[in-house]
């Protein structure tokens, strides 16, 4: 018997119900492999029409949650082995927000790897326009030093962003874009917790550090400062989380 299921009243019906079936079955309330209602009853309990219901259901596919399958309905998927990257933001907010240690953890490790290799390759690849771009970004960051944190967050996403484009590898800067809504988040959630102006100027000193590495070709140290500064900042996360 699927839970808490009442009908629903929003301006934006295909959103809410993804919202509402994602949060079951990430809560648990949804078992692994339970088949949900038919479409035409499903709808009928939450006061939404068919299509919108389908619409949502899709992208619920799509997000690796629950699987179509003809003449058997939809199911419910482990999406430990089917999810996507598209299911990061989706953890995020049913979480309200909150940073799980074990999700910090594992996206902490898995950014280290990327973004280490990416530093090392981007000092190989990065052309002198890509260069003199993360100089400017540099810049205009230590200029923001202490000030607002939105701006101070867009900045450090192209930073990083960018590195990942100048590394040479396609797939690098997809996966940092496919992540970006949890990416920001946890930046600005550094930012905002982080008032000493010493840390500030640290990662500005990081960030010049790795871009004169990058435009000199040094691979090796590029990839060392690259991890540094990741590392410096999740001891400072950690730290203001406790």
């Amino acid at each position: 018997m699927i839970p808490s299921l009442e009908p629903l009243r929003v301006s934006n019906l295909k959103d809410a119900c993804v919202l509402r079936l994602e949060e079951l079955i990430l809560s648990g309330e949804l078992k692994t492999g339970e088949r949900l209602p038919s479409e035409r009853d499903l709808a009928m309990r939450l006061n939404i029409s068919r299509p919108v219901l389908h619409e949502a259901l899709v992208e619920l596919a799509a997000r690796g949650l629950v699987s179509i399958l003809p003449r058997r309905g939809v199911v419910v998927n482990d999406y430990r082995k089917t999810g996507s990257t598209a299911i990061l933001s989706s953890l995020l907010t049913y979480n309200n927000g909150q940073l799980d240690p074990k999700f910090i953890d594992s996206l902490l490790a898995m950014r280290l790897l990327l973004e280490v290799e990416g530093a090392g390759l981007a000092a190989k690849h990065a052309t002198k326009e890509q260069v003199a771009e993360l100089r400017e970004l540099t810049g205009i960051k230590m200029e923001f030093a202490g000030g607002e944190i939105q701006s101070l967050t867009a900045l450090d996403f192209d930073f990083h962003l960018l590195i990942a484009i100048a590394s040479g590898n396609l797939i690098y800067p997809l996966i940092i874009n496919s992540f970006k809504n949890v990416y920001t988040h946890f930046t600005g959630e550094f930012f905002r917790l982080c008032k000493d102006e010493k840390v500030f100027r640290e990662v500005s000193q990081f960030q010049h550090r790795l871009v004169n590495a990058i435009s000199r070709k040094d691979s090796s140290e590029a990839s060392h400062v690259m991890r540094e500064m990741l590392l410096h900042g999740e001891k400072h996360l950690k730290g203001l989380l406790k």
